[in-house]
């Protein structure tokens, strides 16, 4: 099983519940494959790449603080694996452009990030890569969300043309639908950084105590001795994730009769998410006295997801007649 993320820096709770949280679960499971997709960063991001390398570590160090084990999954940086490109490069010999440019998400950034010049081929090309990423492992398991199933389709469809033309290589990867609960910002919005809105998972208690503060709540709440809604607050999505039965019971129950107002219902739920994620916290401080915990992790990754890709890019070079042993 395969899944990596663009290295943004720290991971923040969307990130954690929407991936991460999920990794670390089906690492009990799966021969599972984490990567930090630097190159795809590139795709959106090339005018400034500055940032690629901090971030990584952020991420990476954040990934094992919330469970990821070394020893257990491989952590590795994509653009350590050279084979990755190649692949992507002969794939691309096959792969209709209207493939491309039908998927979803091509016109959608392109709108959404229109601060960007987006029509590189980098770009247009990277569901492409996002494929190679997956099929040089010849993962037969990529966990998604329903709105990322279009990429994983068009994964599955390239696998197909490949196979008709050279032989049986690559399985089809499958989806693993895992759950991914969603974790509004603190404006009520999706959490994203480009939203501004963000809580990182690693955040100190104060950072946590002062976000929270400033989390929106039910905007039809004007006064203290209004009843709330809490299907409609910010904060009782929050209670959601991170509070138990009994708690999210007794707040839904005080909001609606006006028994607890917003500024004490912040204050109860930031220290119930300062206690929840104390363990990620601890040891993401230790990480971050020993920086070589996260640069280890990655070396010795990067070593396996290699010795993987370069025994499946030998089947392909053989699959499509370009090996050649006499000049080895």
């Amino acid at each position: 099983m395969l899944s990596g993320l663009r290295p943004t820096g720290r991971v923040h709770l969307g990130n954690y519940f929407g991936a991460v949280r999920n990794w670390v679960r089906l690492q009990e499971k799966y021969r599972c494959l984490y990567f930090v997709a630097d190159w795809h960063a590139l795709t959106s991001d090339y005018a400034d790449p500055s940032k690629i390398r901090q971030a990584t570590f952020d991420a990476v160090a954040d990934w094992i603080a919330a469970g990821l084990d070394p020893k257990r999954s491989t952590i590795f940086l994509q653009s350590e694996v050279k084979e990755h490109a190649e692949l992507h490069l002969l794939l691309s010999m096959i792969t209709p452009i209207p493939w491309l440019e039908r998927v979803p998400s091509f016109k959608d950034q392109q709108q959404e990030l229109k601060d960007r010049d987006l029509n590189t081929f980098g770009f247009l090309g990277y569901p492409l890569l996002q494929t190679a990423d997956v099929i040089i492992y010849r993962a037969h398991f990529v966990p998604v969300g329903e709105d990322q199933a279009s990429h994983l389709e068009l994964s599955r469809e390239i696998v197909r043309r490949f196979n008709n033309f050279y032989g049986n290589v690559f399985p089809e990867p499958q989806p693993l639908f895992t759950e991914t609960p969603k974790v509004p910002g603190l404006d009520g919005r999706k959490m994203s950084k480009s939203y501004g809105n963000t809580i990182p998972l690693t955040a100190s208690a104060d950072e946590i105590r002062a976000l929270v503060m400033t989390m929106f709540t039910d905007p039809n709440r004007i006064r203290r001795q209004d009843p709330g809604n809490p299907d409609i607050c910010n904060l009782f999505q929050f209670h959601k994730l991170f509070s138990d039965d009994a708690t999210i019971a007794r707040v839904d129950r005080e909001c609606r009769t006006a028994q607890i107002g917003c500024v004490d219902d912040k204050k109860l739920l930031a220290e119930i998410m300062v206690e929840n994620l104390r363990q990620i916290r601890a040891r993401r401080e230790e990480i971050d006295r020993d920086p070589s915990i996260v640069w280890d992790a990655l070396r010795e990754g990067n070593r396996i997801a290699r010795q993987h890709a370069s025994e499946t890019l030998e089947l392909v070079r053989k699959a499509m007649k370009i090996d050649f042993p006499e000049l080895r």
